[in-house]
């Protein structure tokens, strides 16, 4: 039996529907922000509003309202949970070994300032595995380091997603915008040059931006070469390779020219006063008074320590190769031998079951069924890669095959609870999507009349918190966005641009990358601290890509290919 979804249920009012399709959106808000509820108990009670709601409300029969929650449970655990397993497992690989501290050290002989230390690796680094990876990797992986330096893991935590706004849109080797194409029939090279038309004027905001967070102004202005250094080097490499090369290189591009910017930088040049946190103070009293307080480790032994990450980077990036990558979930289609054995191993590890009670039984908007299939890719999943480093780094640090799995063990022991928090958040998405709840609150938004460029990127920015992924967010919205645009003349490339670019905005509060950032720093069951630090700073970025998307469609038209 089949069940048509009906995006505007309460008494054929739009705005009443759209009121009602908000409630669990806002009642998640309301858990974190103001009830500061634990993490499991919002995520499960949010998705427990969001079932209510999608039975009593629009209809949906309970079965399939279930089944569509286990789909989005059974997706956070593959890919995202994998990967922050993984990610965090190799992490404390290289604390059980000795080894971060020698990384710790490599990464102070640069510059000992906490300021340039989050330039270079929740900014710098993060968008380089945000480009390769995504799915988590640079908040969980950036977060650690950021740990291990110091940083108290709610700064550690919050940085990184705020850091991980810039790269966002062209993350996974550009899939976002690629994606997108497909369903809009846009040009994918116009929309990757009007994104880089837009996300450029960020990108060389956010080095400032966070630094101000973490210490204020006074501090800030200390290090302005530095962050200048930093923002323009990545925004230059964003915007040229995005407007001439196309949608999969700006991240990794401009990560690695913006890195090796800022370190040859301070090579030359070093603030007045060096800013550290309370335990990098205590860190470096002690190494001030150990028997050899400065004693440089050998490039052999740094070289060393860094190859888990050096390691990791091979892969993440192999995994993102086009070809290599099809035949990881078993889809390439060529005749080279090397990739073919791969394709065979590939397609034996992926299951594509359907969801029973769910594949095929919703009929969207288009009159045609919806499919519903478990996507369990096991080789061709990130998390992979990063065992695969982790299986080679024990080689590598000489580490006991009983060391590796104790310490595996105790990752995963660890995490448990943040992982259920992944699962049910996951599935609230899924839910809302399966009811129509998300498309009545796009309908909603893109009802705005002339007024709809500058609301435009509200639209990604909601799918994004949604979803937690600007890929599903432009899937959900590309259409809707490009309708609504032709209405009042607006260039759809720049409304489907604004969702990409307002969608970013939305990551560092989706349930999703607060529920993977407090199990990458420890601090499960705070997700509400986490969720109040970061949710001012993700309405203020958001009404930054409002305005320039509404300069863009009025005054600076010229600047839409």
């Amino acid at each position: 039996m089949t069940w048509t979804q009906n995006f505007i249920p309460v008494n054929g009012s739009l705005a009443l529907s759209a009121l009602v399709a908000i409630v669990p959106t806002l009642f998640f808000f309301w858990a974190l922000a103001i009830k500061r509820m634990k993490g499991i108990y919002a995520g499960l009670a949010t998705l427990s509003v969001c079932l209510l709601i999608a039975v009593t409300a629009y209809g949906m029969p309970v079965t399939m309202a279930l089944m569509s929650a286990v789909q989005g449970g059974v997706y956070g655990i593959i890919p995202i949970a994998w990967i922050i397993v993984t990610a965090v497992f190799l992490y404390k690989l290289t604390v059980k070994t000795g080894q971060f501290e020698i990384i710790r050290t490599s990464i102070v002989s640069i510059t000992e300032d906490s300021r340039l230390q989050l330039l270079l690796i929740a900014f710098c680094f993060g968008a380089f595995l945000e480009g390769a990876a995504g799915f988590g990797a640079p908040v969980a992986i950036c977060a650690a380091l950021l740990i291990g330096l110091g940083f108290s893991p709610l700064s550690a935590a919050g940085l990184c997603l705020l850091a991980d706004t810039a790269p966002v849109a062209f993350g996974s080797i550009g899939i976002p915008i690629t994606a997108v194409a497909g369903p809009t029939g846009l040009p994918v090279q116009d929309i990757s040059k009007m994104v880089g038309r837009q996300l450029p004027f960020i990108s060389v905001f956010i080095p400032l931006y966070m630094v101000v967070v973490m210490v204020g102004w006074k501090k800030t202005k200390e290090v302005l070469p530095a962050i200048v250094v930093t923002g323009v080097s990545f925004a230059l490499t964003q915007f040229l390779t995005s407007n001439f090369l196309g949608p999969e290189l700006p991240d990794i591009l401009s990560a690695l020219v913006s890195m090796l910017c800022l370190t040859l930088f301070l090579k030359v040049w070093k603030p007045q006063s060096i800013s550290r946190f309370a335990e990098q103070e205590a860190m470096a009293a002690i190494a001030a008074t150990s028997e050899v307080p400065n004693a440089p480790h050998s490039a052999g032994k740094v070289l060393k320590a860094w190859s888990p990450f050096l390691v990791l980077t091979i892969f993440i990036s192999l995994w993102g190769v086009s070809g290599f990558k099809d035949a990881l979930v078993g889809g390439y289609k060529g005749n080279n031998g090397f990739l073919e054995a791969i394709n065979m191993i590939g397609r034996a590890l992926s299951f594509h079951p359907t969801v029973p009670g769910l594949h095929n039984l919703i009929i969207g908007a288009d009159g045609q069924p919806i499919p519903a299939i478990f996507k369990l890719d096991l080789l061709g999943a990130a998390g992979t890669a990063v065992l695969f480093a982790a299986v080679v780094s024990k080689f590598i640090l000489a580490v006991p095959w009983r060391t590796w799995w104790t310490t595996f063990g105790e990752t995963v022991h660890e995490l448990r609870i943040p992982l259920l928090t992944i699962c049910s958040v996951v599935g609230f998405a899924y839910v809302t999507n399966s009811s129509g709840m998300s498309i009545t609150l796009g309908k909603a938004v893109a009802s705005a009349g002339m007024l709809f460029p500058l609301v435009s990127p509200l639209l990604g920015w909601l799918g994004v918190f949604i979803t937690g992924s600007d890929t599903s967010s432009n899937m959900l919205f590309g259409n809707l966005q490009k309708v609504s645009a032709t209405s009042i003349g607006m260039s759809p490339v720049l409304a489907v641009a604004a969702n990409c670019s307002g969608g970013v905005m939305g990551k560092m509060i989706s349930p999703q990358s607060i529920a993977v950032a407090c199990a990458a720093v420890g601090m499960s069951g705070s997700e509400s601290k986490l969720f109040r630090f970061t949710v001012r700073h993700s309405i203020f970025l958001v009404l930054l890509v409002c305005v320039i998307t509404y300069l863009q469609f009025s005054v600076f038209s010229w600047m839409v290919p």
